[in-house]
């Protein structure tokens, strides 16, 4: 959904979308801190035990004579490394920001224009995650977190990313129709000079409308209700959001009746479309 700039103050009030510098409005449902803590446990117990698994190779590697103490210590600090490094980077980049933890929550890991993770992103966080939750016990990212409304940890911070959560219901599509006091005003209505563009704005509008604050839901009806007026003839009087009410289910509604009177006349001339003249070979 496309905003003007002086929309995109109104739209954003809520705190559940995230807009571009193009006022591009995303909706950016960010993970909960209960749910990020929950597939971060599960995703570093996994490195953890990989980790384990390494680290008794490498003693059995040791004892066996394989290894000297000196190689012991190098492959035991690249264990280290390529279990909480290595892998974590290689899963984000590989999955496009999921990993088994947020494959078990919900999440993904994308940049804060809402698109994908790419090796800079997922290397940036598991470096920082090698501070703040692997030498801190996780103490850091907490902490950090719990400053932040969308829950971003200090690698989310300096990697330009956000955990979206993909498991949110969608919200069901409102449908206004004519309101009950213009109904005779859509009786001889003209609003076929309505531009599209106009129209769409109308209709997201009319759908963020119960997320806005009062202030912002009026200021944006006034100035909506000031461009439609010049395509509206006759214009009602009243509350500009039963205008822009009213314009947008008459404007859908004579709309979706030409649509079908398109689609009767086609069926009409099927027959004559398809049929072969009588006689006429078929090949």
């Amino acid at each position: 959904m496309v905003l003007r700039p002086d929309q995109v103050e109104a739209f954003t009030a809520g705190g559940d979308e995230l807009v571009t510098g193009e006022a591009v409005a995303l909706d950016l449902r960010p993970t909960s801190f209960v749910l990020r803590a929950a597939g971060v446990l599960i995703d570093y117990l996994a490195y953890a035990l990989l980790l384990v698994g390494a680290l008794v190779l490498v003693s059995l590697l040791n004892d066996g004579g394989v290894l000297d103490d000196a190689l012991s210590q190098a492959f035991l600090v690249a264990s280290i490394a390529i279990c909480f490094i290595v892998v974590p980077t290689v899963v984000e980049t590989a999955s496009h920001g999921r990993s088994l933890g947020r494959l078990a929550v919900g999440a993904r890991i994308v940049r804060t224009d809402g698109g994908a993770i790419g090796l800079r992103h997922a290397l940036t966080r598991a470096l920082v995650g090698l501070l703040e939750i692997v030498f801190t016990s996780g103490g850091l990212a907490v902490v950090v977190a719990l400053l932040n409304g969308s829950s971003r940890r200090l690698g989310d911070l300096m990697a330009g990313t956000y955990s979206r959560n993909e498991r949110v219901p969608k919200a069901a599509h409102v449908v206004y129709g004519v309101p009950a006091h213009l109904q005779g005003w859509a009786e001889i209505a003209d609003v076929g000079r309505l531009p599209d563009g106009l129209a769409r704005r109308i209709a997201s509008f009319l759908q963020q409308a119960p997320q806005l604050s009062p202030a912002s839901r009026r200021r944006v009806a006034d100035e909506l209700a000031a461009e439609t007026t010049p395509y509206v003839s006759p214009v009602p009087s009243g509350d500009p959001e039963f205008l822009l009410a009213g314009v947008s289910a008459l404007r859908r509604r004579r709309e979706s009746a030409a649509l079908a009177r398109e689609s009767a006349l086609l069926d009409r001339l099927t027959p004559a479309l398809t049929e072969t003249v009588r006689g006429f070979p078929r090949r």
